[in-house]
């Protein structure tokens, strides 16, 4: 009886998040998600760009592993974002996680606060994606990965613009899945919940608001950053590739509960 040889045909599934030949650029990466993320995908075989408005940073993040390099890029300069994607060439993942928020009362906020969070947290995010994506539908393929948060779908007093620029950054990148889609370009978001990164350290800093949002999630605790980077690698690779127009949410569960009351014994 002769017996198969299995040993030549490796299983498809073994490479399913592997990322080799493919070239991503994070941008935010100098610190925090950013940071974990163009680690991340390094580690899993892309070429990474770390694109950053502080370049020291970048470049320190690209010192961290193999495969990066740093670029200084500031997403309020329209200019500056065509010309990264001219002088970055052929790009297959696109990832944005640079933000900004003014914690105050609606009838608090000022005209220039107003227009500061949603310049960096959705005027960039679409410029990004009409200077990147152009060149992927071009070639037929590419993931453009953004973050939104779970303010897009839950809000609390205080966080109204940083809210509606999450949710519109959700809808833009949906929009953009129906657009481009038939040229193979995928467009996600991710919605972490609350994270330790240098955008939220002044309710870090306060314990007792620290703790407060700990226990809103099922986990009782923050996300460490590099706690989400798995959903990028996911949606930047194979395994996604029927994923589209999709906000994942890695919470800890916050919006699965919120609302919740745990009470006395």
């Amino acid at each position: 009886m002769i017996m198969a040889d299995h040993t030549q045909h490796r299983n498809p599934y073994q490479d399913l998040f592997r990322l080799d030949g493919r070239k991503a650029v994070v941008v935010g990466a100098g610190s925090g998600i950013g940071r974990e993320s163009a680690l991340a995908l390094a580690a899993h075989g892309a070429e990474v760009v770390a694109a950053d408005r502080d370049l020291a940073a970048a470049q320190q993040t690209a010192g961290l592993g193999d495969g990066l390099s740093a670029y200084e890029l500031d997403v309020l300069d329209q200019a500056a974002i065509q010309q990264a994607a001219d002088d970055l060439g052929a790009v297959d993942v696109l990832v944005f996680t640079a933000a900004t928020n003014v914690r105050k009362r609606l009838l608090d906020y000022s005209s220039e606060e107003f227009d500061r969070v949603v310049s960096l947290n959705l005027r960039a995010s679409f410029d990004l994606v009409r200077a990147f994506s152009p060149g992927m539908a071009e070639r037929g393929r590419g993931s453009v990965i953004g973050f939104t948060s779970i303010r897009a779908v839950a809000v609390e007093p205080g966080q109204g613009v940083y809210a509606a620029t999450k949710a519109g950054l959700l809808q833009l990148m949906r929009t953009a899945a129906a657009e481009l889609g038939p040229q193979g370009v995928r467009f996600n978001v991710v919605a972490p919940g609350v994270v330790e990164t240098p955008l939220t350290s002044q309710i870090r800093n306060n314990p007792e608001w620290y703790d407060a949002y700990a226990s809103k999630s099922a986990l009782g605790r923050w996300a460490r950053p590099e706690e989400l980077a798995g959903a990028v690698v996911y949606l930047a690779s194979d395994a996604a590739s029927f994923v589209t127009g999709s906000q994942l949410l890695v919470d800890g569960g916050w919006t699965a509960i919120d609302g919740r009351y745990t009470p006395p014994n």
